[in-house]
């Protein structure tokens, strides 16, 4: 009974994403709506990637240090480790995974919240398609999601360069020559293909759990939480799939 419960679901997931490409909103408060969305989820959330990039990089380069314990090994392997764990799964998946808690979150309560309060049900009777009108912009504006991870992925790295070099760990000179070890670019693309991918989960999911939720004020509550464990075990999901597609 729960399989037939989840796979209804999944097939009404996908019947959404096709209502929200047809019959699109006038460009004209299309633009306006895509903006507001852009400043809402990318702006509004680089302070706390910012923050929690550059200090998890340093943790990342202190802990490989300290594991460091032979003398034999290299110091430049501190930069290879910060590196390759920064961009590889730090930056593309640790902060999808905070973002559908904080994204995620807004924008299941602000659909359910427009669900409770019946200004969905008002724009369907003015003919706009309201799934189009809510969801389109916010698939839009996460386009610019890629922009928030690379931030991230510099960060990471620069605040395991810092915590490296001040903290007495390794020379400036090691930390780089580890960082430019065997860099394969390829890497890069990898983590922004997965960016692509998260960041339609991240638009589509809490969208789905916010236009589809019943009832009132606290069932928003309750739909956020749902949607941020479902986008967060799809984020985790994906990441597997896509790691055995792409590095295998």
């Amino acid at each position: 009974m729960m399989l037939v419960r989840y796979l209804s679901q999944i097939g009404k997931y996908f019947l959404m994403l096709k209502e929200v490409f047809r019959n699109p909103t006038k460009w004209s408060a299309m633009r306006q709506l895509i903006f507001k969305e852009i400043d809402d989820l990318i702006i509004d959330s680089l302070g706390i990637v910012c923050f929690i990039s550059f200090f998890v990089g340093g943790v990342v380069s202190i802990q490989t240090a300290l594991n460091l314990t032979n003398p034999l090994i290299p110091k430049y392997l501190i930069g290879f480790a910060t590196r390759q764990s920064v961009i590889l799964e730090f930056a593309p998946t640790f902060i999808s995974i905070i973002m559908a808690g904080k994204m995620g979150s807004f924008i299941t309560s602000s659909i359910g919240t427009m669900r409770v309060t019946e200004q969905i049900d008002a724009l369907e009777v003015m003919g706009v398609n309201s799934l189009n009108y809510l969801v389109f912009p916010k698939i839009i504006a996460l386009l610019l999601y890629p922009f928030v991870i690379g931030i991230s992925m510099f960060l990471g790295v620069l605040g395991g360069w810092i915590a490296s070099v001040y903290g007495g760990f390794a020379s400036s000179n090691e930390f780089i020559t580890g960082i430019q070890q065997e860099f394969i670019p390829f890497h890069i693309a990898y983590a922004f293909i997965k960016t692509f991918v998260f960041a339609m989960l991240l638009a589509t999911i809490p969208s789905f759990h916010g236009y589809y939720m019943k009832g009132g004020a606290l069932e928003v509550g309750k739909a956020s939480t749902v949607s941020f464990v479902w986008t967060s075990v799809t984020i985790i999901l994906a990441n597997y799939i896509l790691t055995q597609l792409l590095l295998t």
